[in-house]
């Protein structure tokens, strides 16, 4: 949503950045009021917060750091920590950290982590001590950063969903694909499919991961029958790999696949073992990935707002710097299913005229 009441984003002369004198103008109050926002003082509404803060990120404000140290301001750069920055789910939330932590003034620095870090290469990552961080602890390097960071350290995450639904953080955030795996086996399942198969992701951590876990739970509460998962990885040659002496059994109707790349591959061996999507086969994906929208047939698949938690995150961290300011907290928004061409009723037994839902 715009910012009402001002001129177009980006009204600064041709050839030079915005000033902080270019924002004041625009949101309609005074200099000053916009450095107490980017210093993070208290003596302003929230509605003027909101409003300054937008219009930095449409004129694409960026704050002199050194002049705000100097002037005795808080230092305002955050590292993320991550294990993995190509993956979808941990690029897009990323993203939404960067975007969120650049439009409030703040540099970003990124660092990679590896297996087996310890509470010394953790601490080394960071640029100055207590240094804010926030973490994409999506899988064990992740979540072994979290233990090993000083205690001083104000941080956040984003994590997997825990087992028992409650978070005991309340500085971690998550999204809840385990509920959503079971919405979208219940789909299947409401479509006329005896049971779903199901081709998994590598588990990120020791547990079991919540996408096998809400496949289970969705299986099993209908009292259906529960295959053993299919082991995959993270890429469409895997999910090919995975499925192809399964194919062979005209019974198997219905594939839910534990990311978008995999039921890429499950696509192409259907295909080539003359499985026809989705007239005797449906195919769900998950995270719905920019290309699924496109693929033929589109891909029923499970969208998840990684971006938006990613930006919650920085809100969080935000909140946990400046707690006298009572920010308030984004939000992102709930997994859906996107339903397209690839999930459909199973096949009408012989004789029998098919019956579409």
């Amino acid at each position: 949503m715009g910012v009402t009441g001002h001129t177009p984003p980006n009204d600064t002369p041709s050839g030079r950045s915005a000033s902080i004198w270019d924002v004041a103008r625009v949101a309609g109050v005074s200099q000053q009021t916009v450095s107490r926002v980017i210093n993070g003082k208290t003596r302003v509404s929230e509605s003027t917060r909101a409003k300054v803060m937008q219009v930095i990120a449409e004129l694409g404000y960026r704050p002199n750091r050194l002049a705000r140290t100097l002037a005795g301001g808080p230092a305002s750069s955050v590292t993320v920590l991550t294990s993995d920055t190509a993956l979808f789910g941990a690029a897009a939330t990323l993203r939404g950290m960067e975007e969120a932590a650049r439009a409030a003034g703040f540099s970003v620095g990124i660092s990679v982590l590896e297996p087996g870090a310890n509470s010394t290469d953790v601490a080394l990552r960071l640029n100055r001590p207590q240094e804010p961080v926030m973490v994409i602890a999506y899988d064990d390097p992740g979540e072994r950063a979290l233990r090993e960071l000083p205690p001083d350290v104000p941080v956040t995450a984003a994590v997997e969903r825990p087992d028992d639904g409650s978070g005991g953080d309340p500085w971690q955030l998550w999204l809840d694909d385990r509920a959503a795996a079971a919405h979208a086996t219940r789909h299947l399942l409401s479509l006329g499919h005896q049971t779903v198969h199901y081709v998994a992701i590598p588990s990120s951590t020791s547990a079991l991961p919540q996408r096998t876990r809400g496949w289970q739970d969705a299986l099993r509460a209908a009292g259906r029958p529960l295959p053993d998962p299919l082991r995959g990885g993270w890429t469409p040659r895997s999910g090919y790999l995975a499925v192809r002496s399964l194919l062979a059994d005209r019974s198997v109707t219905a594939i839910l696949c534990g990311n978008d790349d995999l039921a890429l591959g499950v696509m192409r061996a259907a295909r080539e073992a003359g499985r026809d999507i989705p007239g005797d086969l449906s195919v769900v994906g998950f995270d719905d990935t920019p290309a699924s929208a496109y693929l033929h047939p589109s891909l029923t698949t499970v969208r998840l707002d990684f971006e938006g938690l990613g930006r919650a995150c920085f809100g969080l961290l935000l909140r946990r710097l400046q707690p006298e300011a009572a920010l308030s907290l984004p939000t992102w928004n709930e997994p859906e299913l996107i339903v397209r061409e690839s999930s459909g009723p199973p096949p009408a037994a012989p004789g029998t005229p098919r019956r579409w839902t």
